[in-house]
């Protein structure tokens, strides 16, 4: 029997050696180089003690360890979802995409956007940067892949989605929605996203308004024409996700409307007058547009209210008044007979875990 404790052959010690630099079994997971380790996190932002399972089990390969990952996620993501299904989700961010905003240089009235409420269990997990990217994709999602339902701007409406077909719809990047292609769905984001963060996470509703946009111009017969406006109360990490938000849909009318809106002027008058309309709208306890005989206040009016959120000779005026003065300002409301101006057609106003009728 050969004793290789006494061996002195230099070949057969430096065959053994070799062996063991290329073996297979995977490297023990605290020996795995932390760059490795803080590279893996940055493409995945899997925690530590993750990152190193997942290298250890590729041989510090990052390719192998996003696939291992993968397939982790796939098998245990859903045991956790399972786990914590039960519990209560009444915190999160209402998150807003808006797609088109409307009337433009190159659009004539088309209008895309869309918002939804991405609820989880703390407000800790509610302010994290991932869950807000996470609710901000959902969005961008919604407003995508949601369809015009009726023709004309006295018809265009907030449309609630079905929860179930947003789920199992590829989930879009806010960021980069262009070049990249969709790894997974609004469901298997929520459910990697639980695995994260470790907290039940479920989306609670989603709405989209959307007009299709013409690809030219308006033309000199069009009179009127959308806007859409958002604002989102305490936004998170710079993106347009927080606990309050509001879309208001505006309609612009003019018989010079087409010349107007190559004005470069109007177009960024515009931009801060529906903000300022979005933004009035949170502020206040807002119910309706106009005033009606059911409300406790006259405030709760969008009209009736004092127009706080237009600096200038705007603040103060009632908002019904407001508009109109800006209107005359801009060149959309002239001669005797009045005609045209700017109106709020409708808006819908969401806060985080309020009860939904």
């Amino acid at each position: 029997m050969l004793n290789l404790a006494r061996c002195r052959s230099t070949p057969l010690r430096q065959s053994l050696s070799n062996i063991s630099r290329y073996s297979t079994t995977p490297p023990p997971s605290n020996k795995v180089p932390l760059a490795l380790v803080a590279e893996l996190r940055k493409q995945t932002q899997v925690s530590i003690t993750k990152a190193r399972e997942a290298l250890a089990q590729s041989n510090g390969d990052i390719s192998g360890a996003l696939v291992w990952l993968q397939e982790d996620m796939a098998t245990s993501g859903a045991s956790k979802a399972a786990k914590v299904a039960s519990r209560s989700t009444k915190e999160g961010v209402i998150s807003v995409s808006v797609l088109s905003p409307g009337a433009g240089l190159t659009t004539a009235g088309g209008v895309r956007a869309a918002m939804v409420e991405l609820n989880c269990e703390t407000d800790f997990v509610g302010r994290n940067d991932l869950f807000a990217k996470l609710a901000m994709d959902i969005a961008h999602t919604a407003a995508f892949i949601s369809e015009a339902k009726t023709k004309g701007s006295a018809d265009v409406v907030f449309a609630p989605l079905s929860l179930d077909e947003l789920k199992e719809s590829p989930l879009l990047s806010h960021t980069d929605p262009g070049s990249s292609i969709p790894s997974g769905t609004v469901s298997t984001a929520i459910r990697d996203t639980i695995v994260k963060v470790g907290e039940n996470i479920t989306l609670g509703r989603a709405t989209a308004i959307v007009e299709d946009a013409s690809s030219i111009a308006p033309s000199p017969n069009t009179h009127t024409a959308l806007r859409v406006g958002s604002y989102v109360h305490g936004a998170l990490h710079g993106l347009a996700c927080g606990r309050v938000a509001s879309l208001a849909l505006l309609n612009l009318r003019s018989p010079q409307l087409s010349e107007l809106l190559r004005q470069e002027k109007l177009r960024e008058s515009l931009i801060t007058l529906e903000r300022s309309v979005a933004r009035q709208i949170v502020g206040f306890d807002t119910l309706a547009v106009r005033h009606t005989s059911d409300m406790e206040v006259e405030e709760q009016a969008l009209y009736k209210q004092p127009f706080i959120t237009l600096a200038g000779e705007f603040n103060g005026l009632p908002v019904e008044e407001a508009l109109k003065k800006w209107s005359v300002n801009e060149g959309l409301l002239a001669g005797e007979a009045q005609e045209g101006g700017v109106e709020v057609l409708r808006f819908l106003k969401w806060k985080v875990g309020e009860t939904v009728a």
